[in-house]
């Protein structure tokens, strides 16, 4: 009996120390694997390049980069408020027309010139990511449009992206005002529990049934700043237009009905862009009440 309780005992203990020995084998794993992601983190997506794609031929206002806003052209006050980014390694623009590209470098700018072919911002992004020099990991599409952008949202988009390895695109959206509920040039967005884009649509969205504005719904409206991996950028011209992004007219949904994931953060922003010559006067406006020279 005591030789069968000893066995017991003995094989009792063994288990004990093969459970043990099983734990703090995982546990170093763990730590060794811990090790191990955070040095891949600290490098993954980590050389960042901004551009801000320009073109003079636009259908609902012509010549709009160029548009002086409080003696500076736009594009110049995007591309300033551009260089306040603390995640961005480098800051070009991106343009098929020789007066902007002009412009640009009479104040200090980068310049890559691009096709007149390109079809949107995003294909003029990965033509100018092409003939850069160095290689980038992360392309930060910067609307020329929005001279006002806050640079802690060109940071936020970038770090939300790096965050997320399963995402190839990320943007940033900001309450929508009940004034711009119908709006077409205010894109709106839903996302879903894991901050990441459902979809977007010039028009309301969600729609109840009333058909009118709830004043209790969190609407969200889209900030034109997006961010991509560059290794998908590279495959986002090869992907044919979508149903989807043809009736909208908004590039970001080909990227969606592709099957591929977009990371959306919420951001407390005062949206201001420029889509027609009547905004010029609203931004002035503005940058007066805010002392913004």
């Amino acid at each position: 009996m005591s030789m069968c309780s000893s066995c017991s005992s003995g094989s009792s203990s063994t288990r004990s120390w093969i459970v043990h020995g099983i734990v703090a084998g995982a546990a170093i794993a763990a730590a060794i694997g811990a090790g191990a992601y955070l040095v891949r983190y600290r490098k993954f997506r980590s050389q960042v390049v901004g551009i801000i794609p320009a073109r003079y031929a636009s259908s609902r206002f012509e010549g709009k980069p160029l548009v002086n806003i409080l003696g500076k052209p736009m594009i110049q006050r995007t591309w300033e408020r551009a260089k306040l980014a603390t995640t961005l390694d480098h800051i070009v623009v991106a343009t098929d027309d020789e007066k902007i590209a002009e412009c640009c470098r009479g104040f200090g700018a980068d310049v890559v010139m691009t096709s007149e072919s390109c079809r949107n911002g995003t294909e003029r992004c990965n033509e100018a990511l092409q003939k850069l020099d160095k290689k980038y990991d992360v392309v930060v599409n910067i609307q020329g449009d929005e001279p006002l952008i806050e640079p802690e949202i060109i940071d936020g988009i970038v770090k939300s992206l790096q965050a997320a390895p399963d995402a190839v695109f990320s943007t940033a959206v900001t309450s929508l005002k009940p004034e711009d509920a119908f709006d077409p040039n205010r894109v709106k967005c839903v996302v879903d529990n894991q901050g990441y884009a459902i979809y977007f649509s010039r028009g309301l969205i969600p729609y109840n049934k009333s058909g009118k504005v709830n004043p209790q719904f969190p609407y969200l409206l889209h900030l034109g700043i997006q961010s991509y991996d560059a290794k998908f950028l590279k495959i986002y011209p090869e992907l044919q237009p979508t149903p989807l992004q043809l009736e909208e007219d908004l590039e970001q949904l080909k990227v969606l009905e592709n099957g591929y994931k977009m990371k959306v953060i919420k951001v407390d922003h005062e949206a201001h862009g420029v889509d027609i010559p009547e905004d010029v006067e609203k931004i002035e406006t503005l940058m007066r009440e805010q002392n913004l020279s």
